[in-house]
C-alpha cells in the first residue's frame, strides 16, 4: 500500500468537470488546506497535517495532475493554470464545508495558493507560501549562468513534445535528481515514501509538464493583469524561504512586499523540502500566521 498520512481520511472530491482531487482531512476546528509542491505529493505535509490537526481541520489534496488526483488532458494554457488550481482547491473547500480557509503552499502548491489569494480574497483568510516567487517575479530574476538552478523551468516551458518525451525516457533519474540535490538532510524523505513520490511522478509526466508549461505562458499574463491593475494580497501573509536572493542577487522580502501589505517574511536554513526537513518550525510559523 502507498503511504498515507496516519489517523487521516482518504477520499476522492470532485472540483471540476472530470476531475476529483485525492484529498486527505484530519483534524477538526477551523480548516486549513496544504498545497504540495514538485516532485511530491500531499505526503509532503504528513508531519505538519498531523500536528496542526490537533486544533484545525486540514485538508491535504493531491493538485490536478499530481498524485493519485485526476489528470485531465492538457486541451490549452487554462488546464493547468495556476488560476484553474486554485479554483479547485476553493471547490474542494467548499465541497468538505468550508466557505473560508487558511491556505499554505509549498513550491508550486505555493504557487497555487499565491493565485487562490488574489483570486478569492473572501475565501482565503491567511496565505502561506514556501520557497518560491510569485511567477512573474520567478522569471524576472532568472537570468546568466545562475538561471542553470533552474534548467527544469526552460525544459518544461517548451511546446507539447519533446520535454514530456525526455523525461518520460529516465523518470526516476530526472525526477530524483530533485529530490536529492534539494535536501539539506536526505533522511527526511525515507525510502518508501521517496519512491511513492517517485511512482507518482512516473505516472504523471504529461500532466507535470503541463503545470509547469502553463508558467511561462498564462500564468505570467495573470500576474501581469493583477500588476498592472494593483491588486495585492489582502489577508495575513507569511513567506518562508531558502536565501535564494543572496544567490541569484535580489530583495526577496522586497519582491513579496509589492504583493502583500501584512507580510511576515523569513529564510530559513533548512532545504527545500522544509515541510519534511523542519517540521516543528513549519507547524509553528503556519499557527503564529493563525493568529493575526
Amino acid at each position: 500500500m502507498a503511504p498515507a498520512i496516519p489517523g487521516f481520511e482518504y477520499e476522492r472530491v470532485p472540483v471540476a468537470d472530470g476531475v476529483s482531487l485525492n484529498t486527505a482531512v484530519g483534524g477538526s476546528g477551523p480548516a486549513i488546506v496544504l498545497l504540495h509542491g514538485f516532485p511530491q505529493t500531499h505526503l509532503m505535509w504528513r508531519h505538519v497535517a498531523a500536528d496542526l490537526a490537533a486544533d484545525h481541520t486540514v485538508i491535504c489534496p493531491d493538485l490536478r495532475g499530481y498524485g493519485a488526483s485526476d489528470k485531465p488532458a492538457e486541451t490549452d494554457g487554462d488546464t493547468y493554470s495556476k488560476r484553474t488550481m486554485a479554483a479547485d482547491t476553493v471547490a474542494l473547500a467548499r465541497a468538505l464545508g468550508h466557505e473560508r480557509f487558511a491556505l499554505a503552499g509549498h513550491d508550486r502548491g505555493a504557487l497555487v495558493a499565491f493565485r487562490a489569494g488574489l483570486d478569492h480574497p473572501e475565501t482565503i483568510t491567511h496565505l502561506a507560501c514556501l520557497d518560491v516567487l510569485p511567477t512573474l517575479d520567478m522569471w524576472d530574476v532568472m537570468h546568466g549562468v545562475t538561471a542553470a538552478v533552474g534548467f527544469h523551468l526552460y525544459l518544461m516551458a517548451q511546446p507539447p513534445g519533446l520535454p514530456e518525451q525526455l523525461i518520460a525516457g529516465s523518470p526516476d533519474a530526472f525526477f530524483g535528481h530533485f529530490l536529492d540535490l534539494w535536501a539539506n538532510d536526505p533522511e527526511a524523505i525515507p525510502a518508501e515514501v521517496r519512491a511513492a513520490y517517485l511512482a507518482a511522478c512516473r505516472d504523471a509526466v504529461p500532466s507535470i509538464v503541463a503545470d509547469y508549461r502553463a508558467s511561462a505562458g498564462v500564468d505570467v499574463e495573470h500576474d501581469q493583469a493583477d500588476r498592472a491593475a494593483g491588486r495585492r494580497l489582502t489577508m495575513p501573509v507569511t513567506v518562508l524561504q531558502q536565501d535564494w536572493g543572496a544567490a541569484l542577487g535580489y530583495d526577496a522580502a522586497a519582491v513579496w512586499r509589492a504583493w502583500a501589505a501584512d507580510l511576515h517574511h523569513a529564510t530559513v536554513t533548512c532545504g527545500h523540502f522544509m515541510a519534511e526537513e523542519a517540521p516543528a518550525d513549519i507547524a509553528k510559523a503556519l499557527r503564529d500566521l493563525l493568529t493575526r
